[in-house]
């Protein structure tokens, strides 16, 4: 066997060597419901490497995220951004409450290759495994019309948004590609923060719509870029979420007294906290999700469900 080709099947994951249907025996005379993924009522990433970018936000998805892949049962997690100042605090409360996990923080530009390769390699270093990179850095820079826009705003917007992200698939999937006695097989969680912005028009600005329409892009084509490996890519579309990005939002409403409003143009009627995103992105990590791949998944409160339209003028 080829060198190349011997690489492949021992890229092929677990599904793809062994049956995928185990035999689950019979209840009766009706077999038992096969299973893929360990039990639900467990800690869902237990014994799991992660790394999350943009976590320094003391509001931010990457902050939530970092807890619930904490009270999950994760073996280490690196909290990664431009920006360190909150890190230190994040890393001592996440042992006071998890005392069992290991928390890595790392300043780091996601949408630096060095910087990324620079962690994923320390990571396999470490502990010798990848299992979820959650590349949930970006920033929105920009509040103009595309006229009075800048071409050197735009490129700097993709680059933190969507070639962060870009980054984390060519790294993190080599990471998680690597297999020891203790990982016999290669698979994981790649998972892209986008936006609503990215699913829909009159969302955000020029450049950072089409940042996240790009995230949806990296992620649903690097699916299929590795086929067969068992790591999957996602990305989380959020809708209006109070963070550091959107704070600014948030503090002049509260000011006049309209925070209330916020959300007001989607179904639920309100605007969400990063706890609400970090839950789907734990179950997009964890094995739970095992038959999710490719895809953009909307956390926006029914915002991309239906067309925009303005409150009081549907009758």
């Amino acid at each position: 066997m080829s060198g190349s080709a011997k690489q492949r099947v021992q890229a092929l994951s677990e599904q793809l060597v062994k049956p995928t249907t185990r035999d689950a025996g019979t209840f009766e005379d009706i077999p038992r419901i096969p299973t893929i993924a360990g039990d639900s009522n467990g800690p869902r990433v237990k014994g799991k490497v992660v790394i999350i970018t943009g976590t320094n936000s003391p509001i931010g998805i990457g902050r939530a995220s970092a807890h619930q892949f904490a009270r999950n049962g994760a073996k280490a997690i690196f909290l990664c951004d431009y920006s360190t100042t909150h890190l230190d605090t994040h890393k001592r409360e996440i042992a006071s409450l998890y005392p069992d996990v290991e928390v890595q923080c790392r300043q780091m530009d996601a949408g630096s290759e060095d910087d990324v390769k620079r962690i994923v390699d320390e990571c396999l270093s470490l502990y010798g495994q990848l299992d979820v990179f959650f590349a949930n850095a970006g920033v929105s820079l920009t509040t103009t019309r595309v006229t009075e826009s800048s071409a050197e705003t735009f490129m700097e917007v993709m680059r933190v948004n969507a070639l962060s992200v870009f980054l984390a698939v060519k790294h993190g999937a080599r990471g998680m590609l690597m297999t020891s006695d203790a990982k016999p097989y290669p698979s994981g969680s790649i998972i892209g923060t986008a936006s609503s912005a990215g699913l829909r028009s009159n969302a955000g600005a020029t450049d950072y719509s089409a940042s996240k329409a790009a995230v949806i892009s990296i992620m649903q084509t690097s699916c299929y870029q590795l086929a067969g490996t068992a790591i999957r890519c996602n990305a989380i579309c959020p809708g209006i979420i109070e963070t550091g990005m959107t704070s600014a939002v948030y503090t002049a409403a509260r000011a006049r007294g309209t925070e209330k409003k916020i959300g007001q143009i989607n179904p639920l009627g309100r605007g969400a906290v990063a706890d609400e995103v970090a839950r789907v992105a734990l179950f997009l990590g964890s094995d739970e999700a095992s038959y999710v791949n490719g895809q953009a998944w909307a956390v926006c409160g029914g915002l991309t469900a239906g067309h925009p339209y303005v409150l009081g003028k549907l009758a």
